[in-house]
């Protein structure tokens, strides 16, 4: 039966590298012919690429869309972008220039008007957009803006960096297919769930593409992946599997980078569920993650334990208590919450304790940590059933009949906690899938997007990250590396970016 299982795996690998050699047989033959182009292999695909709403933020990090403001990777400061500059007297006016001799990619100018349009309709389309900007207002001016805010709202720049804020000609309305951005890339053809192929824009505001052609494609499978960039069907592999490291570092001209980021691998709580509102059922979900083990056996070190949302490294991150952990702790914790083994079964009341535990495949580690506690939690006799779902962010948000889910985010894109806790833990949040709701923890939010300066808001910022740990808001399991592998030998002026929004550059070439 393994044999048999496994002959199968074999096939659909086989199968999938064909299936994507195929895809770039057209991109190999201009290669070929001397064009100066590249395959980056994605790990996330998408069936659409709207900016405004499209959660794999596609159509940013493949050059075709731009933001007004940009993050500086290196120091985590936003600079200007599509806006040449920003001020506010009050943090609720604010007044925006933005750069001249901007075109679209059909040669309309990206002016006021244009910029204006564009930002109606994110917030249009996207309640997260609409939540996370607090837009009332916006007056256009020439190359002007200005933007009123529904309150003060001193970090308001700060979340025009986001990928779903990125500026299209909305008078080009086929948004899924081909936005019109101001990027260097434009789009040649979308094939959905398998490629999106680009072209140099040769008017592009900050010097055309050094590359004339690109291909940003998509494969959810991290073995697939590593092996397309054996075999030299992809040029640029994103997030490569773990194991094949060692293999793809032996090969001659490929050059693996492991770069540390501000992304956190959680366990996110439906806080909705009886079980899960207990905090002592919390306390023992988050006891029975074994933290250590995971990242040295599943991401062989490419990781840092994490003992909350933000690294270490941020100012804003608290120095926590040290927790009971293992597997006596979390069945002192369940004996407090009135669970006992009967049989095997952990119960209350004669109903056993059972999770349905969300995880996807794109992340390829995500599954093997949902196994991992899967097979702990068994230990203790609690039944965990996984379910494998395809864009987590869409099912958690429409469904409610799950207890965890293997999650993975960006926790503090911007350089500033003020996203993170918005988003995961503001009752209007666009990633509050835990369903919190919690009044102090509400008021401590709205004090802290009102709050000015950074030492206090980092003071602030440390506080709430305390109170969501106390209360066992989710549990946060490592902070993974951003792992990228290609052909030194051809790719010139590659940089795996942290915030992992910026790959496909006017800057990237081939030797």
């Amino acid at each position: 039966m393994f044999r048999k299982c496994k002959l199968i795996f074999i096939f659909i690998v086989c199968l999938s590298v064909f299936l994507l050699a195929a895809c770039s047989t057209e991109s190999a033959k201009d290669q070929a012919g001397g064009r100066k182009e590249v395959n980056l292999l994605f790990n996330f695909a998408t069936s659409s690429l709207d900016p405004n709403v499209d959660t794999s933020y596609v159509s940013l990090r493949a050059g075709i869309t731009e933001t007004l403001v940009h993050l500086n990777d290196k120091d985590l400061t936003i600079e200007p972008w599509l806006a040449k500059s920003w001020d506010s007297e009050d943090g609720q006016i604010w007044n925006f220039e933005l750069r001249e001799g901007v075109t679209f990619q059909n040669g309309k100018p990206m002016d006021g008007k244009a910029v204006k349009a564009s930002l109606e309709r994110a917030m249009k389309d996207s309640p997260a957009i609409e939540n996370a900007l607090r837009i009332e207002s916006i007056e256009a001016d020439g190359n002007a803006l200005t933007i009123k805010t529904e309150v003060p709202f001193p970090e308001f720049p700060s979340e025009l960096v986001h990928p779903n804020t990125s500026i299209i000609d909305v008078k080009e309305s086929d948004y899924i297919n081909k936005p019109i951005g101001t990027g260097p890339f434009a789009v040649s053809k979308f094939i959905p769930g398998t490629a999106v192929d680009l072209i140099r824009y040769e008017s592009y505001w900050d010097g055309a593409a050094k590359l004339e052609r690109a291909r940003f494609s998509f494969n959810e499978d991290a073995n697939a992946r590593s092996l397309a960039l054996e075999s030299g069907d992809a040029d640029i592999v994103f997030r490569p599997e773990v194991e094949s490291l060692e293999n793809l570092e032996a090969k001659d001209g490929v050059k693996v980078e492991s770069t540390s980021t501000f992304r956190v691998h959680q366990m996110t709580m439906n806080l909705e569920r009886k079980a899960l509102q207990d905090i002592h059922v919390r306390k023992a979900v988050d006891a029975l993650i074994d933290r250590p083990s995971i990242a040295e056996t599943i991401l062989h070190g490419h990781a840092e334990v994490a003992t909350g949302p933000f690294p270490s490294t941020f100012s804003f991150a608290p120095d926590y208590p040290k927790k009971a952990n293992g597997m006596e702790a979390a069945k002192a914790f369940l004996d407090q919450a009135g669970y006992k083994k009967v049989d095997g079964v952990m119960q209350k009341d004669g109903k056993p304790l059972t999770f349905t535990l969300l995880t996807y495949s794109s992340r390829a580690d995500l599954p093997l940590i949902a196994q991992v506690f899967q097979s702990d939690a068994g230990q203790l006799g609690i039944d965990v059933k996984i379910k494998q779902i395809e864009i987590p962010e869409e099912y958690m948000a429409s469904n409610r009949d799950w207890d965890l889910t293997t999650y993975s985010n960006l926790t503090a894109p911007r350089g500033d906690a003020g996203y993170y806790l918005n988003a995961t833990y503001h009752p209007k949040g666009a990633l509050n899938f835990s369903g919190a709701d919690d009044d102090r923890l509400t008021s401590l939010i709205d004090e802290l997007n009102v709050t000015v300066g950074q030492e206090e808001r980092s003071d602030l910022a440390e506080e709430i990250a305390m109170y969501v740990d106390e209360q066992v808001y989710n549990s946060f399991i490592l902070h993974s590396n951003t792992l990228v592998a290609y052909d030194a030998d051809k790719v010139k002026n590659w940089i795996t970016s942290r915030s992992e929004y910026y790959m496909l550059t006017n800057e990237l070439d081939v030797k």
